[in-house]
């Protein structure tokens, strides 16, 4: 008998959104500003729900719908502990992500991790409107990346040129790849799923030689030295 479908195990990168006080509204304005100000990173990207400090009275239809509205789609709930609270965080079509669920999807993940393959070389400028993704390898951009261009590499990235556009490493989730870069003005840097806009980096960085990484979650920033 063929087989129609079949189900496996996966490991996907997920944005979180820490809901602190139930504010539903704030929230939903946060989300809409970085998704105007990175649309091709936010628009329309999967997001996970923390309510754990969200309180008992949380309208889950309503966060669902005005989380839509913003531009993202919301896939489920985290720290929704309370079986009632869980039960309507259902009826309103959200999956409930607990801690059981996350520790075995960390050890599939662990366990299925990928072979990384040889580095991938880019010559050219990478312009605007265009996106190179470096699958299970480093990536190493010798030019330019130009406003609204776009590199991804599940591994480590290397830029010779001048960044303004989107960099984003560890794609897989990979929390030790680090971004190298010459010359430092990016509209996005991202690391596992951590990012940072262009405003978050500091005067400092800015235009200079720099290497971005990963410390507990938070993203590093550091002069490289010539």
């Amino acid at each position: 008998m063929t087989k129609s479908a079949e189900l496996k195990g996966g490991s996907f990168t997920l944005s979180a959104l820490h809901l602190v006080d139930g504010d539903i509204q704030q929230a939903v304005n946060f989300l809409k500003e970085k998704v105007e100000q990175a649309p091709h990173f936010f628009s329309a990207a999967p997001i996970v729900i923390d309510v754990s400090q969200a309180g008992n009275k949380l309208d889950f239809a309503l966060l669902k719908s005005q989380v839509k509205k913003a531009g993202m789609i919301p896939v489920g709930i985290s720290g929704c502990k309370q079986p009632e609270l869980q039960e309507r965080a259902k009826q309103a079509g959200f999956a409930i992500m607990n801690a059981a669920k996350q520790a075995k999807a960390a050890k599939q993940a662990k366990a299925a991790e990928p072979v990384m393959t040889p580095t991938k070389i880019i010559k050219n400028p990478v312009r605007s409107g265009q996106q190179i993704y470096a699958k299970n390898s480093d990536l190493i951009v010798l030019g330019h990346v130009s406003p609204g261009a776009e590199i991804i590499a599940d591994g480590c990235i290397h830029i010779y040129g001048t960044l303004r556009g989107r960099a984003i490493a560890g794609a897989n989730g990979q929390k030790e790849a680090k971004i190298f870069c010459h010359n430092c003005q990016p509209e996005l840097i991202s690391i596992a799923g951590n990012y940072w806009l262009s405003d978050k980096i500091q005067e400092e960085f800015w235009g200079e030689n720099v290497v971005i990484s990963l410390a507990e979650n938070n993203l590093n920033i550091e002069q490289m030295a010539l």
